[in-house]
Order: structure tokens, then C-alpha cells, then sequence
């Protein structure tokens, strides 16, 4: 497996998984029918089942087989009796399907939190998650009150066309009031087949009347590269945030844009990043290494899961250098490619440890137009390692994950001869302390004030004063939101404030309180100064995120992330690595 070093680790690897399905269709016959009937189509399918395994050379041997027939059987037969019997006699009438359902659900739940049974009336979101595709406006809604309002449009879509703006309460669509509906009813509404004519009527701050827009809905495909761009004459900039289907050719052409305009150096950001498709991450790790290079290598019960996945096209860059930015949140594909790319020494990986998903999931499909996705395989990176985090197979005494401790994690090498370690994500060559938000700031963003604010602020201007590399929120708009605030609720509870009234509740039961109430009191009150100081000790930070409202109201997703681009730790590091070309080669070498 290690193309590194002979020390092949794979037995001690433990449990890991993957981001997205390889698509594989399955037909299979299922019970039709409801009564003891269900049995008969239940022991036919269990024979066609064991059949194909005898026939494959799956089964051991006969006394395996045997005993393997006989708990299948046993259990299945158990479960449609149990079925039947409680639906048939049970004191209230039952949903059978939201009975199944629960129990489907529930004996999913014991393998991992990645195998999912999926309904037919999810398909459509299912299928919006792995592609990015669907039909309908391109916006993104949300929650507030008894309305649903417009989150974000996407810039170039519909809706923006159409001049629908973030911050937009949704009224009607098509006729239908909308009041009270959640986000999903909403959603629904909205999407449909491209070139069909939804209206939408709208309430916006400034307008006296409610308005309405006619959008024509289109084939929305969201990009999986948020954004590219240049940094500084030298050093381009990727941000991908899913590996959705054609990731790869939206990286390939993000790449070649960048060196038309001069790009000598790159910042690969996948923070965040949660995943997706398995064969769009070995496109894109191979851009960056060998043609023929090991990216990955499957492993699973069934044969046909141990698979090499090689680089097969010719790559785009195999000499640039590369800083690869990650988080706590970047999973599954985001992994591998980070990871290849440290295994190989191709770029430095700066950030915090990833989550540590090392599974690959399949779907397959079921009857009456319903999928299953289910963990299939684990998956070894090229030095040799399963970068799994937890074990899902050997829980502790009270049946919970176990997460793998850094004593027991097994070390490997990578190309260049560095230390670097499984079962617990991807561990970043140069690690930057996550930014912590304020209670304050996070107040302020929960309750949508900061949202708000910038929806008044759009309405009152039509153009940002700078450009969202250069826009920064001044005392005056400061003061200005600060106004704004004083007849919001924006009050929150602190951990320490928890604890003391913890210790005044036991202390009354205690019988102590009395005795040190004045000392309490005082405390308190101190803690309710200090808290109102909280908007001036925090304000930098506070105009930081109320910047990144502001801008994405007139320059969109894009916009957003430029705007960040200022006070991010994680890319100020990176680029200061990039900048000294000494201490880049020293974090590749041992």
C-alpha cells in the first residue's frame, strides 16, 4: 500500500470514511405485500441474497453459510412478525410508514452516522447535495419569525436578476401565502422545473407596498470553487467548499485563470469543507502530483471494494508551491486531498486537524424509488493511513463511538521521510489557534441583528463607498449600529453567570446564602458592568463581521469572503510561509 516506506501499517489501521457516493445502481424485488405473505417475499430475497454470495466466493464455506442463512433468515422473519403483529393489535391506530421508518432509522444509527436510509420525498435534496443542481431561483432562505426571508442570493442567478435582495420577506409565491411555513414548504414552493414563472410577493425595508417579482427558474448548478482570485501579484487564491460533481474541472480552470494572471504561489482553502464526491477528489489531489501516482486505496468487506484510485490525467502544476488551509470542519474529500498532498510533500498544510472521516459511502438503490447510502469501505491515504477518528465498531460500556487516542495513533512517513500520523484526521504542518468569537458577537449574529442592520443599510444606499478588499466599517456607521441597537434585545447568559446561579441555588437549599448573599450580589453586579462594556472591548471584532454583512449585500458570496480576507489568522500565515521561500522547503524536509 505505502509507496513511501515498506512498513505496511494497513491491519493496524482503524475504522475510517469518506465523503460522497460512487453512484451504483441495484435493482432489487421487495416484499409487496402486507400479511404472512410478506414472509414468502422476504425468504425469497434472503436466498437470491445468500445465492450471489455463494456464487461470488463471498461465503467462507458451507458451515459459515449455513449459520450466516440461518440469523439472517431467523432475524428477518422475526422482524416481519413483529411488524405485523403490532400493527395489526397495537391499541391506536399506527403510520406504517413512519413506523418503518423510525425503525429503519434507529438500526442505521447503530453502524455509523453516515449510513442513511433516504425516502423518495428526499431524493430531490439528496441529489441537490452531490450535484449542486436542482431548479428553482438561487437563493438561499431562512427562519425569522412567522416569515420566511431571502438569506442570500446567489450573484448571476434569478432572483439577483430579478432584483430580490437578502434580507427580503417572502409573502406570497404563486398566489400562496407563505406566512407560518417553514423553510422547507418554502423551498418547494419556489424550486420546479427551469423556464417556468414563479411570482414571489415581497416586503422590503424602505418600500411603503409590498412588492412583486416574476422569476423565470432556471437549471441552478451551485460552484463548488466559491471563489478565486489573486491575493497580490504573486500568489493566487482557491476556495473550495464541496466536491460536488465537476469540482474537478471547476479547479482545473481556477488554476489556469490564475497563472494567465501571473500566479506564482497558491493558497488552497478547503475549511470547512465537508466533502463529497470520492472521484472528484482524486481528480483534483492528481493536479497536483504524477500522473500514475497512488491517491487513495479502498478497503471493504466485499471484494470489489479494494480499489487503487490512480492520477489519470496529466497534472497542472506539480512544482508551485502550495499552502493548504483546513479546519476541525474539513471532512472526507477535503482529506484526502490534503492529505496527498502532505504524503506526497507537495504543499504545506496550515490550520487545525481536520475531523477525521476516513469511511466511503455508496448508494444504493431500493424499492419504490428509494435509496440507501451505506458505508461501504475505509480509505488509506498514500502513506498507508486511515485517517479515521472514531471507531464505530468497538464502542465503550455505554455503546458510544470510541475516538481514537493519540497515544494509540501509528505513525507513518511521508515521500520527503516526515513523521505523520493516522485515526485522527489530517494534523496541519504549521497549526494557527482557531479564532474564538465574543459572546457579544455571537449574540448579535444569532439574533439576525447584524443582518438586520445591513438590510436597513441597503435600503438607504446604493453603492458601498470602497470595494470589498478595501471597505471598512467606520466609527460613525459603528455609532450608527450602536444606535440602532437600543431598543434591540441582544442580552445573553455567560457560562460564569451559570455557575453563580448554580452556587446561589445550592447555597439556598444549603441553607449558606444568607451568609454570603451581599458578597453574591456584588459579584453580580460587576459581571453586569463588565457586559455592558462588551460592544466597546469587542468592536473591532464586531465591525469585522458587520464589514462582511455589508459588503455581501452588494458584491454577494464573493464579495463575503474578500471582505474576510483582512483579519483571517489562517491566511495572513500562509501567506507569510509563501513569502520566505527557506522556511516553506524547511516544513517539507524531516
Amino acid at each position: 500500500m505505502n509507496p513511501f516506506h515498506s512498513s505496511d501499517k494497513h491491519s493496524q489501521l482503524k475504522p475510517a470514511q469518506n465523503t460522497c457516493p460512487d453512484q451504483e445502481n441495484l435493482s432489487q424485488a421487495g416484499p409487496r405485500h402486507h400479511g404472512k405473505s410478506i414472509l414468502g417475499a422476504l425468504r425469497q430475497r434472503v436466498r437470491r441474497f445468500l445465492w450471489v454470495f455463494l456464487a461470488g466466493g463471498l461465503l467462507a464455506g458451507a458451515t459459515a453459510a449455513g449459520d450466516s442463512y440461518f440469523e439472517l433468515s431467523k432475524n428477518l422473519e422475526i422482524f416481519a412478525t413483529l411488524y405485523r403483529e403490532v400493527n395489526t393489535y397495537y391499541v391506536d391506530d399506527i403510520d406504517p410508514a413512519k413506523f418503518m421508518r423510525t425503525g429503519i432509522d434507529a438500526m442505521l444509527k447503530s453502524l455509523d452516522p453516515y449510513t442513511n436510509y433516504i425516502p423518495e420525498s428526499e431524493i430531490e435534496s439528496f441529489r441537490l447535495m452531490t450535484t449542486g443542481q436542482y431548479g428553482g431561483i438561487g437563493a438561499l432562505i431562512s427562519k425569522k419569525d412567522d416569515y420566511v426571508v431571502i438569506a442570500d442570493p446567489y450573484e448571476g442567478m434569478p432572483a439577483q436578476r430579478a432584483d430580490i435582495r437578502a434580507g427580503d420577506i417572502l409573502l406570497e409565491v404563486d398566489g400562496q401565502s407563505v406566512k407560518g411555513r417553514n423553510t422547507d414548504d418554502v423551498s418547494k414552493l419556489l424550486k420546479g422545473q427551469a423556464k417556468t414563472e414563479v411570482t414571489v410577493r415581497i416586503r422590503r425595508e424602505g418600500e411603503n407596498k409590498p412588492l412583486e417579482k416574476k422569476v423565470m427558474r432556471e437549471e441552478i448548478k451551485i460552484s463548488s470553487v466559491s471563489y478565486s482570485g489573486m491575493l497580490d501579484k504573486n500568489t493566487g487564491y482557491i476556495n473550495l467548499s464541496g466536491f460536488r460533481t465537476g469540482a474537478g474541472e471547476e479547479v482545473k480552470k481556477a488554476l489556469q485563470d490564475l497563472k494567465k494572471e501571473g500566479m506564482t504561489q497558491l493558497v488552497f482553502d478547503m475549511r470547512g469543507n465537508p466533502g463529497g464526491s470520492l472521484d472528484e477528489a482524486v481528480r483534483i489531489s492528481g493536479m497536483f502530483i504524477s500522473r500514475g501516482s497512488l491517491v487513495v486505496r479502498t478497503k471493504g468487506k466485499v471484494k470489489e471494494w479494494e480499489k487503487d484510485y490512480i492520477s489519470y490525467y496529466n497534472p497542472e502544476d506539480t512544482t508551485t508551491p502550495i499552502v493548504v488551509l483546513i479546519d476541525g470542519a474539513s471532512a472526507s474529500a477535503s482529506e484526502i486531498v490534503s492529505g496527498t498532498l502532505q504524503d506526497y510533500d507537495r504543499g504545506v498544510v496550515v490550520g487545525q486537524k481536520s475531523f477525521g472521516k476516513g469511511l466511503v459511502q455508496t448508494v444504493k438503490n431500493l424499492n419504490y424509488n428509494t435509496q440507501v447510502k451505506v458505508t461501504t469501505a475505509k480509505y488509506y491515504i498514500p502513506s498507508g493511513r486511515c485517517i479515521q477518528a472514531v471507531d464505530y465498531v468497538g464502542k465503550d460500556s455505554l455503546d458510544r463511538p470510541v475516538k481514537t487516542p493519540e497515544s494509540s495513533r501509528v505513525a507513518f512517513k511521508t515521500r520527503n521521510g516526515r513523521v505523520v500520523y493516522d485515526a485522527g484526521g489530517v494534523s496541519p504542518d504549521v497549526f494557527v489557534e482557531p479564532s474564538m468569537v465574543s459572546n457579544i458577537t455571537a449574540v448579535l449574529i444569532g439574533k439576525r441583528h447584524i443582518f438586520d442592520f445591513a438590510t436597513l443599510y441597503r435600503s438607504r444606499h446604493e453603492q458601498l463607498p470602497a470595494s470589498p478588499d478595501e471597505f471598512e466599517v467606520s466609527d460613525a456607521l459603528f455609532a450608527e449600529f450602536m444606535t440602532y441597537l437600543r431598543d434591540k434585545d441582544y442580552t445573553y447568559t455567560t457560562e460564569s453567570e451559570k455557575a453563580l446561579e448554580d452556587f446561589k441555588e445550592k447555597a439556598i437549599k444549603e441553607q449558606y446564602f444568607a451568609q454570603v448573599e451581599s458578597h453574591f450580589d456584588a459579584l453580580m453586579v460587576e459581571k453586569k458592568k463588565s457586559k455592558e462594556q462588551d460592544m466597546q472591548r469587542h468592536k473591532e471584532e464586531i465591525k469585522y463581521f458587520l464589514a462582511q454583512e455589508l459588503v455581501s449585500r452588494y458584491h454577494f458570496q464573493k464579495g463575503r469572503l474578500r471582505s474576510a480576507f483582512r483579519m483571517d489568522e489562517e491566511l495572513v500565515e500562509a501567506r507569510k510561509i509563501l513569502s520566505v521561500k527557506v522556511r516553506y522547503e524547511q516544513l517539507l524536509r524531516p
